[in-house]
């Protein structure tokens, strides 16, 4: 899996943090002997916005790093301004759907619940347009096939040599909602089921029977990272998504996707309902 610009940014971080506190300096302390403002530094231990190198190579020199992990980050800060595909866009995208682009361009395993829909991921172009026509009624055209052309270039890491495990959840109604009319809904049954085939993805599906459930609130996905500090939350929401990233959070809708998955029929299971359904007149 190859380490994109958000991963490094959010390494970075984590590793700048991790040093400074090994040599008991506070932030500001930290700051003044490199000549950054405490904020400044803040911000480069929370993973926001831009990094310059020379002040990482500093930084490393007053933690007593060692050459071999100054060199590291130094390279991770250089890293970090290298921008994905979907920045050389025309059509500007919105922020939360760039910051899920971001993550998700590096991701190595992401674990869905779909409450409402299939999960993008495993959309067909058809299923994909008519959400997209009835999520934003008011959206002309034009938009909605930018939007939908984004999501299909977001499956392509689906295809990538090493792809990320992407396992889904989701629930029967997802299943059985009727989105596109009967033979749009068909196909994207279908394609569900060839996907699921692949030795990277796993679908299983939440039956109504189960009843009560560990996730009655709504849609999220949890994206994993090449380590637990790099892990995100995405709620999905009306007004665009919520990403969250504090321990607490993070393992509370880790626990939430056990319990979903846990719930949910086996993979085999899941298959025969999702083919039964997609065969029902």
């Amino acid at each position: 899996m190859a380490v994109g610009p958000t991963t490094r940014r959010r390494q970075l971080g984590a590793d700048l943090r991790r040093l400074r506190e090994l040599k008991g300096l506070t932030l500001e302390e930290a700051g003044a002997r490199v000549g950054i403002s405490k904020a400044t530094l803040s911000r480069y231990e929370t993973k926001e916005g831009t990094v310059k190198w020379p002040a990482v190579d500093a930084l490393c020199r007053e933690y007593g790093a060692t050459d071999e992990e100054r060199l590291a980050l130094v390279e991770l800060a250089k890293g970090a301004k290298i921008q994905g595909w979907w920045r050389s866009l025309a059509d500007p995208i919105p922020e939360s759907m760039n910051l899920m682009l971001t993550l998700e361009d590096e991701v190595v395993r992401e674990d869905h619940y779909a409450c409402m829909y299939i999960p993008g991921l495993l959309q067909t172009r058809e299923y994909a347009e008519a959400v997209h026509r009835a999520s934003e009624v008011q959206c002309p055209e034009r938009e909605v096939q930018h939007m939908v052309d984004i999501r299909m270039k977001r499956q392509e890491l689906l295809d990538r040599e090493e792809p990320p495990h992407i396992w889904c959840v989701i629930d029967e109604a997802a299943i059985r909602r009727l989105v596109g009319g009967r033979e749009v809904m068909r196909q994207q049954l279908d394609h569900l089921l060839a996907q699921s085939r692949r030795p990277h993805i796993t679908v299983q599906v939440l039956p109504f029977a189960r009843g009560a459930h560990a996730a009655a609130v709504g849609s999220f996905a949890v994206l994993r990272g090449q380590t637990r500090e790099l892990d995100v939350v995405y709620v999905d929401l009306i007004s665009g998504g919520l990403f969250m990233e504090k321990p607490q959070e993070l393992d509370r809708y880790k626990l939430a996707f056990e319990y979903l998955s846990a719930q949910a029929l086996d993979f085999e299971s899941s298959a025969e309902l999702i083919e039964r359904i997609s065969r029902e007149p």
